[in-house]
């Protein structure tokens, strides 16, 4: 199964940043990966024009409704008719600024399957639960909390995101991260059966140029899900560009 590369621009982007998305396409033309780049609500008609199937452009949250007095929601049958193709859910910001528990991102999870949206549920553990060695039970839980029981392998990805690493430039080590995508599959299967083989499990928390091949090398480690660094064409290439071209797995 491919690797998939997704850019989280999250509150970042106006019309002038639009051409990234044709810089993008043309930096991954040759990837051995799926590329997704998730620009604000308000890009996103634009970029998926733009992009015309050469990647895809997904949607940074979704309502759990699909219409209704909803004031500032977006549902994910808006983001389907924007063109958007995925949607990243529950992200940790989500989650602890937004109060979105693992229930709601069961349903939010829920509504974008509806509408034929890929999902990238996001989970991870803070500083204080890594430090008390409770990071794989948080996993577990999330998982058991916000993973919908019939998820089809093919629209499912999950999104594995310490929060003491997004934006920190600190990184897990790699035993850590083999430990918990290990961890993170063990409990799909549990949860979702064989679907779980094959998900993707990507990587996420400060990666760049720097980082990106050796913990794409990594088994279990289906892509990354990349904050800073999509937002600057060259940075955003060399992971990219990182990607192994035969993809490990197992």
């Amino acid at each position: 199964m491919q690797q998939l590369i997704a850019g989280n621009w999250k509150m970042h982007g106006l019309t002038g940043q639009l051409p990234l998305i044709e810089a993008i396409c043309r930096a991954s033309a040759r990837s051995p990966a799926d590329i997704l780049i998730c620009p604000p609500f308000t890009l996103i008609a634009r970029a998926a024009e733009i992009a015309a199937g050469r990647i895809a452009i997904g949607g940074q949250d979704c309502a759990i409704t699909e219409t209704g007095p909803c004031t500032g929601d977006v549902s994910a049958e808006m983001l389907k008719d924007a063109g958007a193709t995925a949607v990243i859910l529950g992200h940790s910001e989500r989650r602890h600024h937004h109060g979105e528990t693992n229930a709601v991102v069961f349903a939010k999870a829920q509504a974008a399957a509806e509408q034929g949206l890929s999902t990238i549920i996001c989970i991870g553990e803070t500083q204080g639960q890594r430090i008390a060695g409770a990071a794989l039970t948080v996993c577990a839980e999330q998982i058991a909390g916000s993973v919908p029981s019939q998820s089809h392998s093919s629209r499912l990805v999950i999104g594995y995101e310490p929060l003491w690493a997004i934006g920190s430039g600190v990184v897990p080590s790699a035993d850590e991260i083999v430990e918990v995508h290990r961890h993170i599959r063990a409990c799909l299967i549990a949860h979702i059966g064989a679907e779980a083989l094959n998900v993707r499990i990507l990587y996420g928390g400060s990666v760049n140029p720097s980082n990106a091949a050796s913990i794409l090398r990594l088994p279990e480690v289906g892509g990354a899900l990349v904050g800073g660094a999509s937002l600057a064409v060259t940075e955003f290439a060399s992971v990219i560009q990182a990607v192994p071209c035969q993809q490990n797995r197992s």
